[in-house]
């Protein structure tokens, strides 16, 4: 067994080891340590800590692929909802389709049972609004929010340098190895943005014959380059890990126009190999990692591109 996350996924992270110690399979013991992420405020990148779009109003992102079977379940801008995660995962067993996004996501939330949520933490909603305030006229601010955003959006930045989302990989005791995903996205974003967070093959992909990737930060970048899909089918093509990983950069690197950041890569393959790259992003870029027979999970740097 194997067990990969960022930083930020300690809420949850030793939670999602012992119920893969215990026998769980990969996907919901994962689904589960995340929930406990998304409901920390201290992690000011997904759920309840996280930050709301331009107009001060909290729309998450989760995602789950089960890399056996390839399905895959995913939920985005969606409103009123703390678990996304878990939401994504119920996408996944339940209907047909792989992707729910804003109302109609929470209108399913509501069938199946999901409670509304107030996920906007006071703190986030007045750093919200005192960093907003900044970039206003007195004009804007009195007809705020029946104003144009576009020209504000491209002026904020994260409040506090933050693109980070919550990722976690496993290969669990039947060889099966997943992903699953949650996010705030990008603070201050415009209403309805989709990060790759909960597009498969951008922020995401697992094939238990091969291996899995998922990544953080700039998710404008990975959407153009499919990065996590080129990682699994790099593998699928015979390179190694490390390889697989400086093929999708070149990747990253070759991008011109549009925003450009940092992108951070968290791998794993068949093999139980793991690595983790930090791309173009400021920092000291940590991870946890587990695997069976270490006695507790392990904070680990990330190597640079």
């Amino acid at each position: 067994m194997l067990l990969l996350a960022n930083a930020e996924a300690w809420p949850g992270f030793s939670h999602t080891v012992e119920r893969l110690r215990a026998g769980d399979e990969g996907l919901p013991a994962m689904v589960s340590g995340i929930s406990r992420v998304e409901a920390e405020p201290k992690v000011r990148s997904v759920g309840y800590g996280g930050w709301p779009n331009m107009l001060g109003v909290m729309e998450c992102d989760g995602a789950v692929m089960n890399g056996t079977t390839r399905t895959v379940g995913s939920v985005g801008a969606v409103p009123d909802t703390i678990p996304v995660c878990a939401l994504a995962y119920e996408v996944m067993q339940r209907l047909p389709h792989v992707t729910l996004t804003g109302a109609g996501a929470r209108r399913f939330a509501d069938e199946i049972g999901f409670t509304r949520d107030d996920p906007l933490f006071p703190d986030s909603k007045r750093v919200w609004w005192e960093r907003l305030e900044k970039e206003m006229s007195p004009e804007q601010r009195a007809n705020f929010p029946d104003i144009p955003l576009a020209p504000l959006s491209t002026a904020i930045t994260d409040p506090e340098r933050v693109r980070d989302t919550t990722v976690f990989l496993c290969q669990d005791t039947k060889k099966g190895i997943h992903a699953a995903t949650s996010t705030s996205g990008w603070a201050w974003k415009y209403p309805g943005r989709l990060g790759d967070s909960p597009i498969p093959g951008a922020g995401f992909y697992a094939d238990s014959r091969y291996g899995a990737a998922a990544c953080t930060h700039t998710g404008e970048m990975t959407m153009r380059a499919g990065t996590a899909r080129a990682i699994v089918m790099a593998l699928r093509l015979g390179y190694s890990l490390s390889e697989a990983i400086e093929f999708a950069i070149e990747d990253l690197q070759d991008l011109s126009g549009g925003f450009l950041g940092g992108v951070v890569i968290h791998a794993m393959d068949a093999e139980g190999s793991h690595d983790v790259v930090n791309f173009r992003c400021d920092g000291d870029i940590r991870y946890w990692f587990w695997q069976d027979g270490m006695d507790a999970p392990e904070l680990r740097a990330a190597r640079t591109a």
